[in-house]
């Protein structure tokens, strides 16, 4: 599909939605699966192109692993494929080669890594040729990068004849993700310490249980659907699957839309959404929950509620740069995301005399997320949304999801 129009809904939203399995939780499943020699039994795999990415690239003895625009997927099977001694050629996108992988490979390499830069230092692809442990099982790593690094070091960490240290420098950003990781590596049966005030994690030599899991819905899918019902005039939606208890940082959605006008209620099923009083400002740290970023961004854009972001210094290294994409796009809808304090605080205001002199046709910039965070706009006017294939990064079936809701239709652009 070249893009799609996505119209009002015409009758009160009731729906259930089965969302998809999270990816962040079926990544880190699939990688601790392969380091039992895949004696798990998983259930609920994430059909997210990321996830199924990696699950190939896992069972494939092809000397090249091209993890095409997944993040998650090139740090977590660099770290893998090192400690288990494969040799590979690590690449994928352009947009891939771009980001960056430096900080891991440099602590891979005093673990004992050989991996070589193809074309430029600190960039994909990378060419991984073996392992011999250097005895090194401490390693110093800044808190505020990607806490993709931190969690694939961790992953592998049981592994190493000492297990690992990591001392964290400064401020920890997405420390959910990273708690994450180390809730599912204890669940198979691993032993760490983590001090969050000295910002230091031990992981002890172990090897992982083989244990039956099943990955819970993700909310980062969820999130769309709350702006969904922020946003529609009347709608009451059950997302199944999801728990109150998450290992999720992306379950922050259910306070931050609490302020934006919907209610959760937990149910045996899943939470249940419904339309409350909306506050007119928000201000946010997205540190711990960078991807809700942009779809907090455009409902309350499209809410006119005076929106302020902090901890969003990370989106600009993601699939696309996505603070750029986000003034561009919400321009669109007569809003704006202006920069307060360079790369630490920005507010999103609308134009309170703004209409639409046509439908808005949203750029995606070849990112999942832009496209999911943009489409529920249509609950209040038309909005065209480009190149809505993206989408299959992380809820491939989300215009189907859509469609039970209210009506779109594929146009063929010239």
């Amino acid at each position: 599909m070249k893009s799609i129009l996505v119209h009002p809904p015409q009758k009160p939203i009731r729906a259930e939605i089965k969302l998809a399995a999270s990816k962040s939780e079926c990544n880190r499943a699939l990688i601790i699966n392969a380091l039992t020699d895949f004696q798990c039994e998983l259930s609920n795999i994430s059909e997210a192109r990321d996830s199924q990415t990696m699950l190939r690239l896992l069972k494939s003895d092809d000397a090249v692993a091209d993890v095409i625009d997944a993040g998650t997927t090139m740090r977590f099977l660099t770290a893998y494929f090192t400690v288990t001694n494969q040799k590979k050629r690590m690449t994928g996108t352009p947009r891939m080669c771009e980001r960056p992988i430096g900080i891991l490979v440099d602590a891979l390499r005093t673990l004992g890594a050989d991996i070589q830069y193809e074309n430029v230092p600190g960039y994909p692809p990378t060419q991984i040729n073996g392992f011999v442990y250097s005895g090194q099982n401490e390693l110093k790593i800044r808190g505020d990068v990607s806490s993709q690094y931190i969690s694939a070091l961790l992953l592998i960490a049981p592994s190493l004849p000492d297990g690992l240290t990591i001392l964290l420098e400064g401020e920890v950003g997405s420390r959910p993700y990273i708690e994450m990781t180390l809730k599912q590596m204890e669940y198979f049966g691993i032993i760490y310490e983590a001090d969050w005030e000295a910002n230091r994690i031990q992981v002890k030599p172990s090897k992982y249980e083989p244990k039956n899991y099943a990955i819970e819905s993700d909310w980062s899918g969820a999130s769309y659907w709350y702006s969904i019902v922020a946003l529609a005039e009347d709608a009451e939606v059950e997302l199944l699957g999801l728990k109150e208890n998450s290992l999720q940082g992306d379950s922050d959605i259910v306070n931050i839309m609490a302020q934006l006008g919907v209610q959760s209620t937990f149910t045996e099923r899943g939470v249940l959404l419904k339309k409350i009083p909306a506050s007119d400002s928000i201000a946010w740290d997205f540190t711990n929950c960078p991807d809700l970023a942009q779809t907090v961004a455009v409902c309350c854009a499209m809410k006119n509620i005076h929106l302020t972001l902090t901890g969003i210094e990370s989106l600009k290294i993601k699939e696309t740069d996505r603070v750029f994409a986000l003034q561009e796009e919400l321009k669109k809808l007569g809003a704006e995301l202006n920069e307060v304090e360079t790369n630490l605080k920005y507010e999103v205001v609308r134009k309170s005399d703004w209409a639409a002199t046509a439908v808005p046709s949203i750029f995606t910039y070849d990112d999942h997320r832009m496209a999911l965070a943009f489409a529920p706009v249509g609950m209040i006017h038309d909005i065209i949304i480009e190149e809505p294939g993206v989408v299959v990064k992380s809820y491939p079936g989300y215009w189907n999801d859509l469609a039970k809701v209210t009506t779109w239709e594929e146009l063929q652009l010239s």
